[in-house]
């Protein structure tokens, strides 16, 4: 599948709000601010339930707490306030003159301009896109807020979503942002845009950003959110592209022969059937990549350290097919043969083919035509089970090229790079980037250490548990537990116990188990170089883990790793 490739620069593409109109964008954001269309300023608006139940997409609670009577003893802005919540967040009708009065300098006319609103029949001022607050903590104090936009969604307006709909902050792009690794790079890849999400959290942190789309009306957004927020995003309106550049094209085309030091994406990984003869344009393209089954992902891990320069990194959501009978891994893990590359799969989650199909019909809306609705359920079910799948796993995916390689080679990666696949399904911290960057560090300082000669300590967020029968002398179970990051649950051995509970940056790993081995040794069946090895290895995998982590001589923690923005 290969797509034209174009260095995206209009600021007036079809059905897609204008980027070209810098007094109108200038006239906007200096509206909505005086508006206090922000986070706090709607959240203070609606109150925590109703902005809860919003951000669960439950309109009711919102359109009661913004009704005139509701706004009694509200701050004076308030009802101007209310009127931009009605009109783009709860896509309410809203009266041309109250939208004159709520965003002076902008009015109707200008938002009618920049393809924001239309007027209906009736005379009303009617949102034809989603716009709303967004923001983050970047650190050091310093706070970023944005207004994006994005297509209505479903909840938003009747029908099925349009094949070409631009999606816009969901629970894929969120969980992405909170799992990318924040250090400074000097040029970073955002790749399938959308309303360009990642790439506004990119520029916190890097020199330049490219973000791609197979679809234009996508860069179209992403162009006018970023020039609407040009300040915020130390963007210069006059040469976006000196940090940003916009490229029209399919998986990696825009970028062939280019190299970024960091890889972000949240692709088109859904599993959809396709029928004979079905052209592009009858596809989803904010989640359908186009291709059979899990390929789309497939092609992404196999082609991005092709991308990356020696050291670079790429991470990345996705879906993977788990065929009758085997692991969940093994696909991931087939893969990546034959590269040497570093990769590290967390599955998040793992469903039947029937709630895969349900979630997904529920998500385009094809539940309000119910023949459709049928005829496409029956075709998830006919095509997973063409292929045998009995399960579909959902997760993230991080990738590193080794550095010092000037190609990847093939042949040797299982030796020469380390490769983890794990399953965590149940709720752990978020952010969750500071954590990965810091397992990251402790792996790498794993590999360069001598593991014998390091003084560890317990993390401060690791406790301990030990369960035994009533009146047994001895605990039968013992458990470390994370009180952070992936919240990880360890179960221990006597001996690795007693190890960690010596563990205070006194002594060395090498004093450790020697005391232990004298302790415990001694039978004639006691193989002491089997126990030194096991013992060793289930530490590292401690440290690894971020259970145990390196002191200094005085028994003060060391810093695994640095953790930026998020």
């Amino acid at each position: 599948m290969t797509h034209s490739v174009t260095h995206f620069t209009s600021g007036n593409t079809p059905d897609a709000p204008r980027s070209d109109l810098p007094d109108l964008l200038t006239a906007l954001a200096g509206d909505l601010r005086a508006v206090d269309f922000t986070l706090d300023g709607v959240g203070g608006l609606l109150g925590t339930a109703a902005h809860d139940a919003l951000g669960r997409d439950q309109l009711v609670p919102a359109l009661l707490a913004t009704e005139p009577a509701a706004l009694e003893g509200k701050p004076e802005n308030a009802a101007a306030l209310a009127v931009v919540v009605r009109l783009w967040l709860l896509a309410v009708p809203q009266a041309a003159s109250d939208v004159d009065a709520a965003l002076p300098g902008t009015g109707t006319a200008g938002l009618l301009r920049l393809g924001l609103v239309e007027v209906d029949e009736h005379g009303a001022v009617t949102a034809k896109v989603d716009l709303r607050p967004y923001g983050w903590e970047a650190g050091e104090g310093r706070s970023i807020e944005l207004w994006v936009a994005s297509d209505l969604a479903a909840h938003q307006r009747p029908g099925v979503l349009r094949h070409d709909h631009v999606l816009g902050i969901g629970q894929a792009s969120t969980t992405l942002v909170q799992s990318t690794i924040r250090r400074p790079a000097a040029r970073a890849l955002d790749l399938g845009t959308g309303c360009g999400i990642q790439t506004f959290h990119l520029l916190a942190h890097c020199g330049h950003v490219t973000a791609t789309d197979i679809s234009e009306r996508a860069l179209a957004f992403t162009r006018f959110n970023l020039l609407l927020n040009a300040a915020a995003l130390d963007v210069d309106p006059a040469d976006p592209e000196a940090r940003v550049s916009l490229r029209l094209g399919s998986l990696l085309d825009p970028v062939a022969g280019e190299r970024f030091d960091l890889v972000v994406s949240n692709p088109p990984f859904v599993i959809t059937p396709r029928s004979s003869g079905e052209d592009a344009s009858e596809q989803f393209t904010y989640r359908d990549g186009g291709l059979p089954g899990d390929q789309i992902v497939s092609r992404l891990v196999r082609a991005l350290p092709e991308v990356l320069v020696p050291g670079g990194t790429a991470q990345m959501l996705g879906n993977w097919e788990i065929t009758s009978g085997a692991g969940w891994s093994e696909r991931p893990e087939s893969w990546l043969d034959g590269a040497d590359t570093e990769a590290w799969f967390i599955q998040r989650e793992q469903v039947s083919p029937e709630v895969y199909a349900e979630t997904w019909l529920q998500d385009a809306s094809e539940g309000r035509d119910k023949e459709l609705y049928r005829e496409s359920y029956a075709a998830y079910l006919a095509d997973f089970a063409s292929r045998n799948v009995a399960a579909i796993g959902f997760g993230m995916i991080w990738l590193r090229r080794p550095a010092g390689t000037g190609a990847i080679t093939a042949g040797t990666g299982a030796a020469a790079s380390p490769r983890r696949f794990e399953e965590i399904t149940y709720p752990i911290e978020q952010p969750v980037g500071p954590h990965l960057a810091a397992a990251v560090g402790r792996s790498d300082w794993l590999s360069g250490q001598a593991l014998e000669d390091a003084h560890l300590v317990v993390a401060e967020d690791v406790t301990e548990e030990r369960h035994q029968r009533p009146g047994a002398e001895h605990p039968g179970v013992i458990l470390l537990r994370q009180g952070a990051g992936l919240r990880r649950t360890n179960l221990l051995s006597t001996e690795l116990a007693g190890f960690v509970s010596a563990c205070d940056g006194e002594l060395s790993v090498r004093q450790l188990i020697g005391a232990l081995t004298a302790l415990l040794g001694g039978g004639e069946d006691f193989d002491e170089e089997a126990f030194r090895s096991g013992l060793l290895s289930e530490v590292g995998n401690l440290v690894r883990d971020g259970f145990l982590l390196p002191a200094d001589t005085d028994g003060t923690e060391a810093p695994a790793a640095s953790a930026g923005e998020d």
